[in-house]
């Protein structure tokens, strides 16, 4: 129960990174664009001749700006989207259309009910409770978290459904065209009961907010600790995110308009060249001091104390690792590589020096914000370029540098004084070392004779550092994590998996974690190309392993009628066909594609058509599972 219940959280947690992927790219448009055009950016270095109103130089920065805001004014929706992507486990086109559906149902239903049932003059006590939503007047504002129940919604209803068979008169909606439809019909009555509890929901989150806030100091000392200490089970998405964007990280009025989440309030007050609220900024301030200057002072520490004949491999990655840190923010690659050396090192050193960080710059008044992390990006744009007066960013430097001389110091005690096994200091370094990708690469040069690209070959050792193609369930990543789900996490082999350039491998149950950093995504996609392809597979034909199921074989006779799997380059439908891009028509077999049940076979070229009728859609589903592997 307890395993489930982490991998459900990890899921959702990766799906939060889709829409927060969008965060840097808007926030970047905003910053540029409010900076520059702040009026007291323009009349500091007084520019109004060259960013003043009516500028030619105006009108384009306030057209990035505005491109920035609309992202962070549909973010709700965009969470719906991506938590219904993430979590669907096939056809996840349909579940991402269904959410955007399904969430407009649930707010015309919302609103509706509020209009019809409802006392908006009370509702509009509760601060940030009703404002303008989409196209709606006067509804409730259920921010991110009314995205994400729409989107669990969804993909429950999604992944129960979308094979569903009806009775023949209404077979057409069969299968996942029967997925909107019954999410539409969902967020209705999902609208209805929001607009009786919502009020006491959002109250609570309000009223928790104020809780946070009357800590105090202690209040974020906490939430730093926490934060941090939830990087390795990879749940600190679960965790920030309500701070920084709904009430739970507090409420404000700007320009005559309710503001609910730091974040939101954050930029908000730098887009209308206001003085940031520290109050907001203390869920984000805290990062740069350590993700800047700490945690490359650490990565000095660990370089300096590893064994002479091993420091220069540490080198690369102790430079690539602190390079990352510093200007993205990802920091990752640092952690893990300690985490597991010294785990005391890790939450009873660096979490508790990470949460005096937010209480120091908390103190301290500071106002600056981020989009995705604490690194030198962030920093410039939402703490240097607004301005000292708007932001308070100079004591970020000052306590900074500090913080470099405490991490340096700090890890090079505990590190000599108890012997800890950081990279460079292994007893085996065969096991233990943290290759880095040019490591590998002349690993993989030099010991091997297979023709394989390296990144064939990578992906091989990973899927079978995951115990093999036959463990994997599915394969993800979130910013810096491969998010795999497996059958059994005993057959995971961490050694291998580190020995392919991972920082760290986190197991627990049936979830496994693979951190690589940024470089993930590609990883990722390699993996996917990897999996797809035929020459990976053990050279056995496909009348010698039988299906086990019906669905199974009757997948497996029509790839074969199709000319076998190497002959398939795309697999669609549309009403009642299954239209498939071959690489050869004259391979394609009427007569077995016939035998499967099809009414008909058009062939033209590399384009073939299998007519079906209105079951083509868990037909095609069917295939779909058949090839990955996941029937």
């Amino acid at each position: 129960m307890k395993d489930k219940i982490f991998e459900g959280l990890q899921k959702m947690g990766k799906t939060f990174m889709l829409p927060i992927a969008l965060l840097p790219v808007a926030g970047l448009l905003l910053g540029i664009g409010s900076s520059f055009t702040g009026d007291s950016f323009v009349s500091l270095y007084d520019l109004e001749w060259l960013l003043g109103e009516g500028t030619v130089l105006y009108g384009v920065l306030t057209v990035l700006k505005d491109c920035g805001t609309i992202v962070f004014d549909n973010l709700p929706l965009l969470f719906a989207v991506g938590v219904a992507l993430g979590m669907a486990k096939a056809a996840k086109e349909v579940a991402a259309l269904s959410a955007v559906v399904a969430y407009f149902m649930m707010y015309a239903s919302l609103t509706s009910t509020i209009t019809n049932f409802g006392n908006i003059e009370k509702l509009q006590q509760t601060p940030g409770l009703i404002a303008s939503v989409l196209s709606f007047e006067a509804t409730m504002n259920t921010g991110v978290f009314g995205g994400i129940i729409m989107g669990l919604i969804v993909a429950a209803l999604h992944n129960r459904f979308y094979k569903i068979e009806l009775p023949d008169a209404l077979s057409f909606f069969s299968g996942t065209r029967f997925i909107p439809i019954v999410s539409a019909f969902a967020a209705v009555i999902v609208g209805m009961i929001l607009a009786f509890i919502w009020p006491y929901a959002g109250a609570g989150i309000a009223w928790l907010g104020s809780v946070v806030a009357e800590l105090g100091y202690f209040g974020t000392f906490l939430y730093g600790f926490i934060y941090r200490a939830l990087i390795p089970l990879g749940l600190h998405h679960v965790f920030y995110l309500p701070f920084w964007q709904t009430a739970l990280g507090g409420t404000a009025e700007i320009n005559g308009t309710i503001v609910e989440g730091a974040q939101n309030i954050v930029f908000s007050q730098l887009a209308n060249g206001q003085v940031v609220d520290p109050e907001a900024a203390k869920f984000f301030s805290g990062l740069f001091p350590f993700m800047i200057f700490g945690f490359p002072a650490a990565a000095l520490a660990m370089y300096q104390t590893a064994k002479p004949e091993r420091k220069k491999d540490v080198k690369g990655l102790m430079m690539s690792s602190s390079l990352t840190s510093i200007f993205t923010g990802i920091t990752e690659p640092l952690e893990f590589s300690f985490l597991f050396a010294s785990p005391f090192l890790y939450f009873g050193v660096h979490c508790v020096l990470a949460a005096f960080s937010f209480v120091i710059m908390h103190f301290l008044n500071v106002g600056v914000g981020l989009t995705f992390s604490g690194g030198l990006l962030d920093f410039v744009l939402y703490g240097i370029l607004p301005g000292q007066g708007i932001t308070n960013w100079i004591p970020v430097v000052l306590v900074g540098i500090i913080y470099a001389l405490v991490y340096y110091f700090v890890f090079r005690f505990f590190i000599t004084k108890f012997d800890l096994k950081t990279p460079g200091r292994e007893d085996e370094v065969a096991e233990s070392k943290m290759y880095t990708k040019a490591d590998y690469q002349a690993k993989k040069a030099g010991g091997t004779t297979s023709n394989e690209p390296v990144q064939d070959e990578m992906s091989h050792d990973i899927i079978e550092g995951l115990g093999g193609k036959a463990n994997l369930v599915d394969v993800d990543n979130c910013a810096t994590r491969l998010r795999v789900t497996i059958k059994d996490g005993k057959l995971v082999d961490q050694a291998m998996l580190k020995s392919t350039g991972a920082a760290g491998v986190v197991v627990k149950g049936n979830s496994a974690q693979v951190i690589y950093g940024p470089k993930v995504s590609n990883i990722k996609s390699n993996i996917d190309e990897y999996l797809a392809s035929s020459t990976n597979t053990a050279p056995a034909s496909a009348s010698s392993v039988k299906p086990s199921n019906p669905a199974d074989e009757m997948s497996a006779d029509i790839i074969e009628g199709l000319g076998g799997e190497e002959n398939l380059i795309d697999v669609d439908n549309c009403a009642t066909r299954l239209r498939v891009t071959v690489k050869d028509g004259q391979l394609v077999d009427q007569a077995k594609l016939k035998s499967t049940g099809a009414a008909g076979v058009v062939v033209k070229g590399t384009s073939a058509q299998v007519i079906y009728g209105p079951k083509v859609v868990n037909i095609k589903s069917n295939i779909e599972e058949y090839r990955n592997g996941k029937l």
